[in-house]
């Protein structure tokens, strides 16, 4: 078996691949599609992050490829139809502590964008803090505001969790309704009610091509104008320009976001407002998560060359 490993992973995966016949591309700056197809020459399998486009043109170019391991829990970057047809298995990464990572993440954008923190670090920064003023950058509790889910998975009941625990009222949409975290006191509403009613609203669904643009500008319009809207999830669930031409009109108070629509561009117009948070997708950034995801890419590798079905393929 032989390995190509296309970003830079963990010291702990690389140490667990003693014996495996591996190249890797030690770097976090993306490959081009042609370097990867020159990486993948003569290799049996790829271990590639989420941001690599493994597409038609990459698997023909890889002859020998039979395996991608997508270090990740999502494959939208991955034509899995096409590897399918040319026999290649696809194998995820799931890891509890990514759920519980990018929840934490949602959280922080939630507690920065409500307290103006990003903003006032700047003006610190900037030579504006004269002292302890009555007015000086107020922004709001959390503390019985309303906080709309988009998608109740592990990620979003991960979070409605956190913000029951800080008295928050948690609604929410989802394809699947949720008795557990109903139980915990998360009330289910249709999509229109979740706009309407929500202080703060998070996305944590997956991306299917029917979920494009969900949020554009008639559901921008839809929301409170002192509403916040947070994208921890994936970035086409949103429609960007629409966005920032909500938050340009006051359409609604401020956004914070860890994806884009077009990643890693930014849309031109969210870098030069003032009331949007913007991350790195930096969700699942954790030591915990990242180095639970690759050890679950090598499982998946161990039990294909053991001649077994790996435990997270997904084709």
């Amino acid at each position: 078996m032989k390995l190509f490993i296309s970003s830079r992973v963990p010291d702990e995966v690389i140490q667990r691949l003693e014996g495996v016949d591996y190249s890797y591309n030690d770097s976090n700056v993306p490959m081009t599609k042609e370097e990867i197809i020159a990486g993948l020459q003569g290799k049996d399998a790829l271990i590639c992050p989420l941001s690599d486009k493994i597409d038609k043109e990459v698997m023909d170019g890889a002859k020998d490829l039979k395996l991608i391991l997508n270090y990740g829990a999502g494959f939208d970057n991955i034509d899995i139809a096409y590897a399918r047809e040319k026999g290649i298995v696809v194998c995820n990464a799931p890891a509890p502590s990514s759920a519980v990572s990018t929840a934490e993440l949602a959280f922080t954008l939630m507690l920065a964008q409500a307290r103006q923190l990003i903003r006032g670090e700047k003006d610190l920064r900037e030579g504006g803090f004269h002292g302890w003023r009555p007015t000086y950058f107020l922004g709001q509790q959390l503390k019985g505001k309303t906080l709309g889910i988009f998608g109740m998975g592990n990620i979003g009941q991960n979070l409605a969790k956190r913000a029951l625990a800080f008295d928050m009222k948690v609604i929410y949409n989802s394809r699947n309704r949720k008795e557990a975290i109903e139980e915990l006191g998360a009330t289910y509403v249709s999509f229109e009610e979740l706009l309407k009613e929500s202080d703060f609203i998070s996305l944590h669904s997956a991306f299917v091509p029917e979920l494009k643009h969900k949020f554009d500008a008639n559901a921008f319009r839809a929301m409170k104008p002192s509403a916040t809207f947070i994208n921890a999830a994936r970035g086409p669930l949103i429609d960007e320009q629409a966005l920032a031409d909500a938050l340009k009109e006051g359409t609604i108070a401020g956004a914070a976001l860890d994806v884009y629509e077009f990643e890693p561009k930014v849309t031109e117009d969210l870098l030069h407002l003032d009331n949007v948070t913007l991350a790195p997708h930096l969700g699942n950034a954790t030591v915990e998560a990242r180095l639970e995801m690759g050890n679950a890419c090598v499982d998946n590798l161990e039990d294909f060359i053991a001649g077994k079905k790996p435990r997270n393929q997904v084709n």
